[in-house]
């Protein structure tokens, strides 16, 4: 099955750049590049890629924004993009809310050609892309900065979860892979797959991306709560 990727950019050089990576892999196609947030949701709707690299600052519509419509939309389709957001660290302040808009996940701009490539790969299968270091700086830096929109509401949420799941969030909101789950808790990978699956069906929520940002939002897990 060949992955279908729309490039949003505005810089023309790094559209090209990524192209270039992406469709040397057998199972990779671009379908489109864009240039900004407005063409991005006009493209997406037009020709339905499996995964769309959005950019966050870019003028007229921003990355943020775009990233909104294009999940909004998608939701009441059976094709839904994943959006994979593009940072740089060091500058955007913007990634939480890119998260909160329904991006499922994100990656520095000067990840390496073999990263991105998987990263693609991992999000077309439906999965989040979390780097579990960049995730904890970029939440810890930007918490204060959180809404507090699920305050009251976090009590009754988290008391949908057995005290295993709530563990297992907890490892998630860490930035843990199934597989560093599963060592620390001594079961199966598939074990640890299915109690994510209860974790985000009982929350409500998309992926892991939006179990991070909620464990946060709830006070579950608190900035520097590392080990």
């Amino acid at each position: 099955m060949t992955i279908r990727v729309l490039l949003v950019d505005d810089q023309p050089l790094l559209r090209t750049g990524f192209r270039l990576i992406l469709e040397a892999e057998p199972d990779i196609t671009v379908v489109g590049q864009a240039g900004d947030g407005k063409d991005a949701t006009e493209q997406t709707r037009a020709l339905l890629p499996d995964v769309v690299l959005m950019d966050i600052r870019m003028p007229g519509v921003d990355g943020i924004e775009a990233t909104r419509r294009i999940v909004r939309e998608a939701a009441p389709s059976a094709h839904v993009p994943k959006v994979l957001v593009l940072t740089t660290f060091d500058l955007d302040e913007y990634i939480v809310e890119a998260l909160r808009a329904g991006a499922s996940g994100f990656l520095l701009k000067d990840v390496p050609p073999d990263e991105l490539v998987q990263a693609i790969r991992v999000v077309a299968a439906g999965e989040a892309i979390v780097a579990p270091s960049v995730t904890r700086r970029l939440l810890d830096r930007f918490a204060a900065r959180l809404p507090s929109a699920y305050e009251q509401a976090a009590p009754a949420r988290l008391d949908r979860l057995t005290e295993r799941e709530l563990e297992v969030l907890r490892l998630i909101a860490k930035g843990m892979s199934n597989a560093e789950i599963a060592a620390k808790l001594v079961v199966s990978e598939t074990t640890v797959k299915t109690h994510v699956g209860n974790v985000l069906t009982k929350l409500g929520l998309r992926d892991r991306v939006q179990a991070v940002v909620l464990a946060y939002e709830t006070g579950l897990i608190t900035p520097g709560a590392l080990s």
